[in-house]
């Protein structure tokens, strides 16, 4: 699923996690916030938008989903 806004508190945090890393590598934010680590800059980030993103399960993970939305 692509989208820009997240969609609860736990993708959040591993968008901005994803997020925090680019920047630390090199990534040039998308923000503006001088004297700010690269944590509080992704947060931003993520919480205005400005990255997209594309949650992706494993076969596990999307079997266990069908199940419970199915009441097994």
């Amino acid at each position: 699923m692509k989208a820009t806004t997240v969609d609860n508190k736990y993708h959040k945090v591993l968008v901005a996690a994803q997020r925090t890393k680019q920047i630390q590598k090199g990534a040039a934010p998308l923000v503006q916030m001088p004297g700010v680590k690269a944590t509080r800059v992704a947060l931003e980030e993520v919480e205005r938008g400005l990255v997209e993103f594309e949650i992706t399960y494993n076969q596990k993970e999307q079997k266990q989903g069908q199940e419970m939305e199915a009441g097994v």
